[in-house]
């Protein structure tokens, strides 16, 4: 059986997967207090002493900090989640965590990390390195050969060019147009993207 961890948006997306692959989530886990269910999923505070009963989670977070920092919290099973409608190639390498949405494509040879959102209707071209912890978001193209370090956010629409690579916890605004490499924190937009700060965080 598999259980969520997190219960908003982002959520509702995975449950409607893992119901168009015939399987229902055994229930839903929370932080915040307040919520107790969503549709007619019931939602539960964790309760680390299950480690050792979870057989599947999946963590429904959309932020790429908190899904790294629930991921070192938790010990138990991590199960890949992939949309009927995802075009995948059987020599792509996709990690456990991982959720893909309707319309994904993931060619030839990319290897996708662990706890990875590639939302719906991204493109990821062949031999593309994505690290754990990245959110390509809808509608983004990913060409050959690219590689996206630890963490990084890819807004909607963004276009990365052949061979470049981003760097760790970068963001790149929506419908930007990469063209050169983007460093560690970097917050670039437009085309071709520019970067405008460094993201105040540091993770390790």
């Amino acid at each position: 059986m598999i259980y969520l961890y997190g219960a908003g948006g982002h959520a509702k997306v995975i449950l409607e997967i893992l119901e168009q692959q015939g399987t229902k989530a055994a229930g839903l886990f929370d932080d915040n207090q307040a919520v107790h269910t969503l549709w007619d999923y019931e939602v539960s505070r964790y309760n680390p002493e299950w480690d050792n009963t979870i057989t599947g989670m999946v963590i429904a977070l959309g932020d790429n900090h908190l899904r790294k920092k629930v991921a070192a919290q938790l010990r138990v099973p991590f199960m890949k989640s992939i949309h009927p409608a995802a075009t995948v190639s059987c020599r792509a390498v996709i990690g456990d965590g991982s959720v893909l949405m309707a319309g994904v494509t993931i060619n030839a040879d990319t290897i996708i990390g662990r706890h990875c959102i590639i939302n719906t209707n991204a493109s990821v071209d062949h031999d593309c390195i994505i690290a754990d912890y990245v959110h390509i978001s809808p509608n983004v193209a990913v060409c050959g050969g690219v590689k996206i370090e630890e963490g990084a956010h890819i807004g909607a629409g963004a276009v990365i060019i052949p061979g470049i690579v981003i760097g760790r916890w970068a963001t790149i605004g929506a419908g930007a147009v990469v063209t050169r490499e983007v460093p560690d924190n970097a917050v670039v937009v437009g085309n071709p993207a520019k970067e405008l700060h460094k993201n105040n965080f540091n993770q390790k």
